[in-house]
């Protein structure tokens, strides 16, 4: 049992020691506080950083978007010439059927 008192008693008064009113040492608090803006600031960078990327990741998109509209715009927009060449060229075939008939039927009455 003896023993045990003596853990106990020393425990104690480690744990006295240890509770004991201590100053601080000199520029704890201006370590403290200097640290505590440094891991702010850290902290607003990366933010800013994560911010940035993030930005990138949006800005791409939209260009993609816009890029993806102006390819299928000007595909449209080729269909729409290709079908008004097709017509113009359909109309000047018919313009020539006719005429062809016309000359076709000169050419008939001529040689009766």
């Amino acid at each position: 049992m003896e023993h045990n008192e003596k853990d106990l008693a020393e425990f104690e008064r480690k744990l006295r020691l240890a509770l004991q009113h201590r100053e601080a040492p000199l520029g704890l608090k201006q370590r403290v506080l200097a640290q505590s803006r440094s891991r702010a600031r850290e902290r607003k960078l990366a933010q800013h950083g994560h911010r940035w990327v993030v930005q990138r990741i949006a800005a791409s998109v939209v260009l993609a978007a816009i890029f993806g509209g102006l390819a299928a715009y000007r595909q449209v927009e080729e269909r729409r010439k290709g079908e008004q060449a097709r017509e113009q060229v359909l109309t000047a075939l018919r313009i020539t059927n006719r005429t062809l008939d016309r000359v076709n039927a000169r050419l008939a009455d001529n040689g009766r």
